[in-house]
């Protein structure tokens, strides 16, 4: 493995990890991940009940990746996506009932029913908006840390990707870009294993994501990204690295989507045998039995999180189907173009 990755021990520091975030933190991070398995499981039974159009790309099995990435950011730190980013937007602060009148092409969503399933940004909460260009959050991200390094702030820009994207040229031009001018951004690629239906074993050269890191001169770390201390570690440690000037980091979080790519895939290039080894070593129960075993939560609590993270899921719905369809009249609101 190449010096400059670091590749950190399954839960390598627990009980540093536990004393770092108070109780609260830790109880809010479990119910952001259950909301976001709630979501999509909503999601996807709306979208086979035909009340969802076009196609989604569902995150479910990832979703320590997602809020360990968050769990210490601040409000005004940036986060870019990703077509599979609504793990992303729930983890950055974002309301589950908003997310679902933006799929359900309504009003009231947060890109007023224009952006759907793909293209969902809510920048009051620092989420510059999630991207169906892959690869296409990269160059964003680098911008957003360039503004901060121009309006002398320590704030972060945060980037997630996934592997595919690390073969696409906005990849490498990010990094280098960042690394040069020792940007205040952190490249998160949550390496699922599959680029559409493309083992990444056949699609790169190199063994991990973060071997690429040593080109650009900055820190490559490979952590279990279906464990939320492992994540929220490393990040944390990339932060700290960015804010005090540092400059960037690359951490690839090796994880797997249970679902197939998209609603079309059907998920053929896979075994049954891997699906069941990978939903074993779920991520939320392993958040769950941790919080149990340091005694910060108990049984009930647990439940009392998760019943009512499926009461939220439940309004959120409820919520979008009252929602306000968007007049014809308006087609071409928000849409602009530069006169020659």
């Amino acid at each position: 493995m190449n010096k400059a990755v670091r590749e950190t021990a399954p839960a390598s520091n627990l009980r540093d990890f536990y004393r770092h975030f108070d109780a609260a933190s830790l109880r809010e991070a479990l119910r952001r991940m259950y909301l976001i398995r709630r979501f999509e499981e909503g999601a996807e039974d709306a979208y086979t009940r035909g009340l969802i159009h076009g196609t989604m790309h569902l995150s479910i099995g990832q979703e320590a990746s997602a809020v360990g990435a968050c769990m210490d950011l601040r409000k005004s730190d940036y986060i870019t996506s990703t077509h599979r980013g609504h793990g992303h937007c729930i983890a950055k602060g974002a309301d589950p009932k908003l997310m679902f009148a933006e799929f359900f092409g309504k009003e009231e969503g947060y890109c007023r029913g224009r952006g759907g399933s793909m293209h969902i940004a809510d920048v009051e909460s620092g989420n510059l908006g999630a991207n169906g260009i892959v690869g296409g959050g990269l160059p964003i991200a680098v911008g957003a840390a360039l503004a901060i390094r121009k309006q002398k702030r320590d704030d972060v820009a945060l980037c997630f990707f996934g592997d595919g994207a690390s073969n696409e040229g906005a990849f490498h031009e990010a990094l280098n870009m960042a690394a040069i001018w020792k940007l205040p951004v952190l490249f998160i690629c949550e390496n699922n294993k599959y680029g559409m239906s493309v083992s990444t074993e056949r699609s790169m050269a190199v063994e991990h994501v973060a071997d690429r890191a040593s080109a650009y001169k900055m820190p490559g770390e490979i952590v279990d990204g279906n464990c939320i201390e492992d994540v929220s570690e490393a990040v944390m440690r990339a932060t700290a690295r960015a804010r005090a000037g540092e400059g960037p980091s690359l951490i690839e979080t090796k994880t797997y989507r249970i679902r197939g790519h998209s609603k079309s895939d059907r998920n053929r290039y896979r075994t049954k045998e891997e699906i069941e080894e990978w939903m074993a070593r779920d991520p939320i129960g392993h958040f769950e039995t941790n919080l149990e075993a340091f005694g910060i939560l108990g049984k009930d609590e647990v439940t009392a999180i998760r019943t009512g993270a499926e009461a939220e899921i439940a309004r959120a719905i409820e919520f979008a189907k009252g929602g306000t369809d968007p007049s014809p009249s308006e087609l071409t609101r928000d849409v602009y173009t530069v006169g020659g």
